[in-house]
């Protein structure tokens, strides 16, 4: 099969598919990479980019060839991708979504970035994201609002929403995300793909602009399990001399076993034995009855796969929401008092005096959100209250860690919704802040907890939506969760879905993509 034959649904492949196809000599990494370049520029309307370099890419995918060509043969080798703009690069800007940095340049990659180019990765330009990271719907960008391409009037999820929107509407076949309190997998599950979250401290925050140093954590967003198993295996391991976070644990090959797993068919029960534990307070009222549907429906097909399913109970999982907007706005407000005009970021054209040069240059560089929590989290940490609030909220998350251990003393891995609600218009929670937090309340105590969590797609719910399936495993039980995910991935096709202007009319026949 000539390779001009296949450049028409090149789009339509994931992560395994195209390195299939690239390990195979059918298509180059400089066809490839014209191809989703070309895509990109197509629907820049939907917000998701912030910067591309087509010779920078090329030159990657160049490079990648030439490894092709000299016989090099590895699992992501020639493959594109897209970074979150809180990666800093030094092929591209970085700006985090903030005017605060806005045409700032690295002098160097991020680690998750140098190795998964090291992996032979060609990244395609960075990716939009709520402003340093802070929101649930991409709609706090300085620069432009993110679209879900399933419904362009609704929003993609946040703070990942530009990686999740770009992976959706097939403009990359991957991206990277990061997750402070459920931004990997609220927008996964708002546009219908996969992401994971890893443990904290399994990948490297080095590089990363900072939000909250205690709960971000980088990991991948992909069509499959599979996929985000193959990006995981070269992003995760330490990284002692840059990152003192990073986990002391060995790089683990996530991909081999799922690549071993038989396609199609439940007669195996490929997850007997396996207990899947349904927290009581993640069923409740507070969920949509549509999203409950989906997700119970995704469950049932685990119970023909094998699985075991308990109820168990996180007692805690209400006060997720307080603790979380303590502790991560008193962190984000020591992380950003660095942008102060002098030593990083923007500097107002016009001041009297260096007081004056750095309130104006604070409140030119940020916008409404991260002023808002950098005055929570200065406000908690100030004498009087650093006690009655700040110290109370880091004792009750240790209360929230605990919750979950008594839970995995009743099963393996633990399910339920992602977000309450499909997608939401565009607009429609932005003067009510506390309605977007309350997005959240299914993704927070895990990061509290540090815990891996992944969102797969469930189906749909209202409007046509994508609704997605949240698992949570217990520390460095990455490979369980995952394992899992593509058991259910192989005898269902909601992950295969794509919105209607994204999907080509030509089948990719490979059932792994």
């Amino acid at each position: 099969m000539s390779a001009s034959s296949l450049n028409l649904d090149l789009h339509d492949l994931g992560v395994a598919a195209l390195a299939a196809r690239l390990a195979a000599g059918q298509v180059s990494s400089v066809e490839v990479t014209r191809h989703f370049l070309n895509r990109i520029q197509q629907q820049g309307s939907l917000g998701a980019f912030l910067a591309t370099d087509p010779d920078a890419s090329l030159a990657q995918a160049r490079a990648a060839d030439a490894r092709l060509a000299a016989g090099e043969r590895t699992p992501l080798l020639g493959v594109p991708l897209a970074h979150k703009d809180v990666f800093v690069t030094r092929d591209f800007p970085t700006t985090a979504g903030s005017r605060m940095l806005e045409n700032y340049r690295s002098p160097f990659d991020a680690t998750v970035v140098g190795k998964l180019a090291e992996a032979g990765m060609v990244t395609l330009g960075k990716l939009n994201c709520d402003e340093f990271a802070m929101g649930s719907a991409n709609e706090n960008s300085a620069y432009q609002t993110v679209q879900n391409p399933w419904d362009t009037s609704r929003v993609p999820g946040g703070s990942s929403g530009g990686s999740a929107a770009a992976v959706a509407a097939r403009l990359v076949p991957a991206a990277t995300g990061t997750d402070t309190g459920g931004s990997i997998r609220q927008p996964a599950s708002l546009t219908g793909i996969t992401g994971i979250k890893p443990t904290y401290g399994r990948c490297s925050r080095y590089g990363m602009v900072a939000f909250a140093s205690s709960l971000d954590q980088a990991g991948p967003m992909a069509r499959s399990a599979l996929d985000c198993a193959l990006l995981l295996s070269a992003m995760a391991g330490p990284d002692p001399d840059r990152d003192s976070t990073s986990l002391d644990l060995p790089a683990v090959d996530y991909a081999t076993d799922l690549i071993a797993t038989p396609a199609g068919g439940t007669s195996a029960k490929p997850l007997k034995g396996l207990r899947i534990g349904l927290p009581t307070q993640f069923f409740g009222a507070g969920c949509a009855p549509d999203v409950l549907a989906a997700v119970r429906g995704a469950l049932a097909e685990f119970e023909k796969l094998g699985a075991t399913l308990v109820d168990v109970s996180l007692p805690l999982t209400e006060l997720s929401i307080p603790v979380y907007y303590v502790i991560a706005p008193a962190e984000a407000s020591s992380n950003l008092s660095r942008f102060d005009g002098v030593r990083y970021g923007h500097r107002a054209a016009q001041y009297t005096d260096l007081n004056d040069m750095y309130k104006k240059s604070r409140s030119e560089g940020f916008g409404d959100e991260a002023t808002r929590r950098i005055m929570i989290g200065t406000y908690v940490l100030s004498h009087g209250y650093y006690d009655a609030y700040y110290l109370k909220a880091q004792k009750i998350r240790r209360l929230i860690a605990q919750d979950f251990q008594t839970a995995f003393t009743q099963c393996d891995v633990i399910a339920g919704p992602v977000s309450p609600t499909v997608a939401w218009k565009l607009g429609e929670k932005s003067d009510d802040p506390v309605a977007n937090y309350l997005a959240d309340i299914y993704t927070l105590s895990s990061s509290l907890a540090g815990l891996p969590g992944m969102s797969i797609p469930a189906g749909f719910g209202a409007h046509g939506m994508p609704v997605g399936l949240q698992l949570i495993g217990n520390y460095w039980q990455e490979g369980e969760l995952l394992g899992a995910a593509h058991a259910l991935q192989q005898a269902t096709d909601w992950h295969r879905a794509a919105p209607p202007a994204a999907a080509s009319t030509r089948a990719t026949g490979d059932s792994r993509a």
